[in-house]
């Protein structure tokens, strides 16, 4: 296979506050470490992906899904020999922003904030790894290099428009040093579609076990109904909850074939030579082929209907909704208990959106109980 070693982000410009090299990582590693070790990292432990924290333990937490991504996108990058510790280090950061309750608390959050810039969990990342992870005595935030903050920032495509940007995030730091209207490295661009490889598969193999649907009705789709019947020889009626491990690896596997094929094709085609053919191409160079962005769209859809809208997940959404609204309205009213000084006076609106997008399920479950 070609070498596209000559495309991928191996050098770090800079980071925003200058530090000395590390002696024996590289840049992406360094990155890849500071969000390990950050506090919001292992908050998402406690944080929903589909399912309340509370409701079990063998579901998808917002962790183990980050965890999943990082590796699937790190197989990516590291077979087209691009930067594999990029792709790991954007994979493990892209959810920390994420709020209690996944996109019901987010949903929430925003309405909360609709007249004072609003919530978004992709900016939050940034607002985290910027400013909110204090612990360093030169600098706020983790210093991440450029790239990595630049493939946080657009890794679902161009910024457009930075009204949100400027509002959440500021733009003193960012100006000169982030192309906002240009496409970001395929590192990037491979971290956001293993995002979407990873939960389409997961949140099937936890929505049945949680005997939301069925694999008699996950096999009604045919991209499903093929797999099944190549493992037909080896099932039997002791085996069918490893049949469902099954179908998901194989699942995964045959999408990241795809993917990478149709990348390929798509580096060719649009005769890309140089990091900046890629910043150039307003398209992302990341991407399934068209029969495989149709089995994506019907396996959305699928789960849309049979998980996403079931009824009792609306229910938990619902209260966690709630919940948030509810913890938003007394910490306003009463911010000083919750709040520092220093945040009072800068944005109080704002440190309130940090306080609550940073809790997890459990706590601000327990919290809202004593309000």
């Amino acid at each position: 296979m070609k070498n596209y070693s000559k495309l991928g982000l191996f050098k770090s410009k800079e980071r925003i506050f200058k530090e000395p090299n590390s002696l024996y990582r590289s840049p992406f590693q360094r990155d890849r470490d500071r969000i390990i070790h950050s506090a919001s990292f292992r908050r998402l432990k406690h944080k929903t992906q589909v399912f309340v924290n509370t409701e079990g333990d063998h579901y998808r937490t917002r962790i183990t899904h980050s965890i999943e991504v990082a590796q699937i996108a790190r197989s990516i990058a590291k077979h087209l020999n691009l930067n594999d510790d990029l792709a790991e280090t954007l994979s493990l950061a892209h959810d920390l922003g994420h709020t209690p309750f996944g996109h019901a608390g987010e949903d929430s959050l925003n309405e909360c904030m609709v007249n004072y810039g609003g919530f978004d969990h992709n900016l939050q990342t940034l607002r985290i790894v910027m400013f909110l992870e204090n612990k360093y005595l030169k600098f706020k935030g983790l210093n991440l290099t450029i790239e990595t903050i630049d493939g946080l920032l657009k890794h679902n495509g161009p910024i457009k428009d930075l009204s949100l940007v400027k509002e959440l995030i500021g733009l003193n730091y960012l100006n000169n040093k982030i192309k906002f209207k240009q496409s970001a490295s395929l590192e990037a661009q491979i971290s956001a579609i293993s995002d979407d490889i990873a939960y389409n598969n997961h949140d099937i193999q936890d929505g049945i076990k949680a005997k939301m649907f069925t694999l008699d009705q996950l096999i009604e789709i045919n991209f499903f109904k093929d797999i099944y019947k190549s493992h037909k020889k080896n099932m039997n009626k002791n085996n069918r909850e490893i049949l469902i491990y099954q179908i998901i690896r194989d699942s995964i596997d045959l999408m990241v074939k795809d993917l990478i094929k149709n990348t390929i094709n798509n580096l060719e085609k649009n005769k890309i030579k140089s990091l900046n053919d890629i910043y150039k191409n307003q398209k992302p160079i990341v991407c399934f082929s068209s029969k495989y962005l149709a089995i994506e769209r019907e396996i959305k859809f699928f789960l849309r209907k049979n998980m996403y809208n079931n009824k009792n997940v609306l229910t938990k959404n619902n209260k966690g909704k709630k919940i948030i609204k509810d913890l938003f309205m007394f910490i306003k009213k009463k911010p000083n208990r919750f709040l520092t000084k220093d945040n009072l006076k800068k944005n109080k609106l704002r440190s309130i959106a940090d306080f609550i997008s940073g809790m997890t399920d459990r706590f601000a479950i327990n919290l809202h109980k004593n309000i």
